[in-house]
């Protein structure tokens, strides 16, 4: 039997490689730590299938701002943009990720977002929290909205609102309320047509099958209806109508939103 002589280690090769190491780390810290902020902008507008993008994304992933635009989708040229920029700063956990929100034009006040993720489940948590938001801000999205072009304000609250994800199904829990105030579209001559409001309703322990109610506030053209969700879906009906005195004006409107019957338009999804 041969005795190989004994092999000194190569203390340089082996201390170049722990530097390779460390410098790959390091270079995906670095990565993940400035990766910068049209990263996420990115990814809103996949995520969104082009719907909602953040243009001039400014910053890193976890603290920068951007303006807020929404968008047809691909080869859409209805894109709107809202003055001033939205600002977010992201605190990451190991289960659970904190986001503040704030934008210049709509919020008085940051929204503050709790995400918490499980084996199987995830978790949304907003804090109660108004904001306002200009209703002709929706014809960006495309048809039906930039026919109907609509003007007015978008009044929005959420109150101990948390949704929840576990193994596919949505959970509800607390309420969000939209009050849509003195509305008008170019396809009616009277301005204001209106004020509404839709209030959806989860409950304390959670359902699956949150219920939709719109209702008018007051104007002449009256919309009321009901739903609920089943899934990712919305099934709603409802009805609209003109006051007395104002069927002239707004039956190009009635023709448009829903199935003329009569005086009556009405409303269906799903």
């Amino acid at each position: 039997m041969k005795i190989r002589p004994f092999q000194p280690i190569q203390t340089s090769n082996l201390a170049w490689r722990w530097a390779a190491y460390g410098a790959l780390l390091g270079t995906l810290l670095a990565c993940v730590v400035w990766a910068p902020a049209r990263w996420l902008a990115s990814g809103i507008a996949q995520a969104s299938h082009g719907q909602m993008q953040w243009p001039d994304a400014r910053g890193s992933v976890w603290q920068g701002s951007a303006q807020l635009s929404l968008n047809g989708g691909a080869g859409s040229r209805d894109a709107q943009t809202l003055p001033g920029r939205l600002h977010w700063h992201i605190q990451p956990g190991l289960m659970s990720w904190r986001i503040t929100l704030l934008a210049d034009c709509c919020m008085d006040r940051p929204v503050e977002v709790q995400l918490q993720a499980g084996l199987s489940t995830l978790s949304l948590q907003l804090n109660d929290h108004p904001s306002q938001w200009p209703a002709a801000w929706l014809s960006g999205l495309g048809a039906p909205w930039n026919t109907l072009q609509v003007e007015g304000q978008l009044q929005l609250r959420t109150e101990s609102l948390r949704l929840q994800w576990a193994e596919g199904r949505l959970q509800m829990q607390g309420q969000l309320e939209l009050q849509a105030q003195n509305m008008s579209s170019r396809l009616s001559t009277l301005k204001p047509m209106g004020s509404y409001r839709i209030h959806i309703q989860g409950t304390p322990q959670g359902t699956a099958t949150p219920q939709l109610q719109l209702s008018t506030l007051q104007g002449p053209l009256q919309l009321q209806g009901q739903g609920q969700w089943v899934g990712a879906r919305l099934h709603f009906s409802g009805e609209a109508s003109a006051e007395n005195g104002a069927e002239t004006a707004l039956s190009n409107l009635l023709n448009i939103i829903g199935r003329r019957q009569g005086a009556r338009s009405l409303l269906s999804l799903g």
